[in-house]
């Protein structure tokens, strides 16, 4: 589950009166929650200052992928 939705369902607050204060459809922020649709730049900072958090920490995870590696030297 995504950061947007844990604290929009903590603090009881309906998909709708998120698309409205994003001035988008209710069927377009459910895409953008689920992932389906990326939020815009406009719409991250918009929701990063109406959760009072940055954008780095409502959109991003420390977690590293199993993709990522450490550089190692060798020699």
């Amino acid at each position: 589950m995504n950061k947007i939705k844990l604290l929009r369902e903590k603090n009881n607050i309906r998909q709708n009166e998120i698309a409205q204060f994003l001035n988008i459809s209710a069927c377009n922020y459910y895409k953008k929650e689920t992932g389906d649709l990326r939020f815009s730049l406009i719409e991250a900072k918009k929701l990063s200052d109406y959760f009072g958090l940055t954008i780095e920490e409502l959109f991003f995870t420390n977690k590293v992928s199993e993709n990522e590696t450490t550089f190692q030297e060798t020699g």
